[in-house]
């Protein structure tokens, strides 16, 4: 992967992550150019099928200021590129076992092309939120006795 441009860095703290996926964003040239300079947010944002396509919601890109009059639409709904049986297969996933598509991280890769990696997910409760911020303190505990010790 190459440079990061944003991370939804809560998805892994209310989401369990079932499986990810990569894929490529429709965009017009202000929305690179805003990209390049690290203007982003997907915190709010998901990924819904909608006629047999799959397309990001809320997502924020901040509006390019050299734009003038051709700039775009910072939260317009952007197109994601995959292929047919993985939309088909996420699409199925979502309807049947109540799962959400969550944006993990907004980067552009080797090629200088934006990707997304969108995450299958499904809803932590409460008490399990609670459970894994026990483990990784556990975790984190354990690490500095065997550092001290050792």
């Amino acid at each position: 992967m190459g440079k990061t441009i944003a991370e939804n860095r809560k998805a892994r703290h209310n989401y369990f992550i079932e499986d990810t996926l990569e894929g490529g964003l429709v965009l017009t040239g202000t929305e690179v150019k805003s990209l390049r300079t690290g203007r982003a947010n997907i915190a709010e944002a998901y990924a819904s099928p909608e006629d047999g396509e799959l397309w990001l919601i809320n997502a924020h890109i901040a509006e390019y200021k050299q734009g003038n009059r051709h700039n775009h639409e910072p939260r317009r709904k952007r197109k994601i590129m995959l292929r047919r049986r993985e939309i088909d297969r996420l699409a199925a996933a979502r309807a049947k076992d109540g799962m959400t598509l969550v944006p993990l991280k907004l980067y552009f890769n080797d090629r200088g092309w934006v990707k997304l990696q969108i995450g299958l997910a499904k809803g932590k409760k409460t008490h399990d939120k609670r459970h894994t911020e026990r483990d990784r303190d556990w975790q984190r505990q354990k690490e500095r006795l065997m550092r001290a010790k050792g």
